[in-house]
């Protein structure tokens, strides 16, 4: 493992369309100098975090990367540092044990990003999601230092079968996420099944976050909530869905107040925004904005039947044809459903600074820039 330091002078100055009000000292768990751990610290998400922690003026960091992770990120994020603030850039490989010791080492508060997201088989999902995360679980138990674990998951592993069509905390999540197909969606129900054990066995304090669709400027990607290009042609499969976005630094902020904020040791935590679009007003939006295609609306009953078609098949010539398509997907990605961010207000304190309205216009920017010099 290597690591090195990074300086700068101060943190990034907020326009008016980001207003930001700290929220009080003395309702954190712990002090501005406490060494606080950020892993996936170079990825979308994770340099937002680290960003918005030098602004609440957090003074000892370490950003955990990949060797093959580039810094640049990072070095952006904290270019202007607080005066007096350390920042320590650790990298390593989380299934590496001597690494998750050497990066939990008088940390008080890990807020654990990394994951395996772009898994293609489940043993690889396993081993960079839910090893990784027992490394860090067994490396914090033994440092002792430890006030909570902050364990980013994802909406993914709600089974959204529910009669109601309102997601939030209490809803089931998966009991057999391989049955969805997805390496993600197994990896993430495992690693909140750790994060459980370790806190009930070991007392390990932790907090779980579920955020939405994260999208911002630099990822230009459309969620497959909205549709598919598998196929060629782009099928629209949301239709009037809600799309639960969740704008990159919302949900930046939020990791962070699930980090800081007392009392809500072993809660769980949905991350959605206010104002959600549909998912035909969004994709209206980008062919407008972004770039012009075809695509064709798929109706719900059509695209459930569609799912349910592919599941027999496969289950009938026993996995020649592969799981990529499932009645468990369909309930998890394109049925009609509202989402709910009360309990993340009421308990967190969290409001989203970037309206969704704002987010949008930032997206569509960044996607066009892409497109045209693609």
């Amino acid at each position: 493992m290597s690591n090195r330091g990074i300086n700068s002078r101060g943190p990034r100055k907020r326009t008016a369309a980001e207003p930001y009000t700290p929220a009080r000292g003395d309702s954190f768990i712990i002090a501005r100098d406490d060494r606080i751990l950020v892993t996936g610290a170079t990825g979308f998400i994770g340099s937002r975090v680290v960003e918005g922690l030098l602004e609440r003026g957090f003074r000892n960091l370490v950003c955990f990367a990949r060797p093959s992770s580039r810094l640049a990120q990072i070095e952006a994020s904290v270019k202007l540092r607080p005066p007096g603030a350390r920042i320590e850039v650790l990298k390593g490989n989380l299934l590496s044990r001597e690494d998750c010791e050497t990066a939990c080492k008088n940390v008080a508060i890990i807020l654990h990003l990394a994951a395996a997201k772009t898994a293609k088989s489940f043993p690889d999902g396993f081993m960079n999601s839910v090893v990784t995360t027992r490394n860090l679980l067994e490396a914090s138990a033994r440092n002792g230092c430890l006030r909570r674990f902050v364990l980013v998951s994802s909406f993914v592993v709600y089974t959204n079968r529910q009669k109601r069509r309102l997601l939030d905390e209490s809803c089931p999540t998966e009991e057999h996420p391989e049955r969805r197909g997805e390496a993600y969606c197994f990896a993430k129900v495992k690693q909140e099944q750790i994060v459980r054990e370790y806190g009930k066995n070991f007392g390990i304090p932790y907090v779980v976050l579920r955020p939405g669709s994260v999208y911002g400027a630099g990822e230009d990607g459309i969620t497959g909530r909205i549709g598919l290009s598998t196929f060629g042609p782009f099928l629209h499969l949301g239709g009037s869905n809600t799309i639960p976005f969740t704008y990159v630094d919302n949900c930046a902020d939020a990791i962070i107040l699930a980090g800081l904020i007392r009392g809500v040791d072993g809660e769980v935590f949905n991350v959605v925004d206010d104002d959600l679009p549909s998912s035909r007003q969004f994709l209206r939006q980008y062919k407008n904005d972004v770039r012009r295609f075809k695509s064709i609306y798929v109706p719900h009953v059509v695209s459930h039947w569609f799912c349910y078609l592919w599941e027999k098949y496969s289950e009938w010539s026993e996995a020649q044809l592969p799981l990529e398509f499932n009645r468990g997907q369909w309930h998890a990605n394109w049925k009609k459903t509202r989402y709910s961010n009360e309990k993340l207000k009421t308990r967190l304190g969290w409001t989203p600074r970037v309206s969704t309205a704002e987010g949008l216009q930032r997206y569509f920017q960044s996607c066009t820039r892409t497109n045209r010099y693609a």
